[in-house]
């Protein structure tokens, strides 16, 4: 199953507070910070909230 790498590049100050919940529920904090979830529906809506606050990288296991 692929990962995801998120990154946060742009500050949540401003936005609306279910957006910085969506951000707190994926587990990014502060600028820069960058965390792996395994890719699902969930995730990937999740990430379209915020999509113009975060980066996404798709990591392919290579075990598979």
């Amino acid at each position: 199953m692929a990962e995801l790498n998120i990154t946060l590049v742009k500050s949540a100050i401003g936005y609306k507070k279910d957006q910085r919940r969506t951000l707190k529920a994926l587990g990014l904090h502060r600028m820069n910070q960058s965390v792996t979830h395994q890719d699902s529906g969930s995730i990937r809506g999740m990430i379209n909230k915020v999509r113009h606050l975060v980066k996404v990288e798709e990591k392919i296991d290579e075990a598979e």
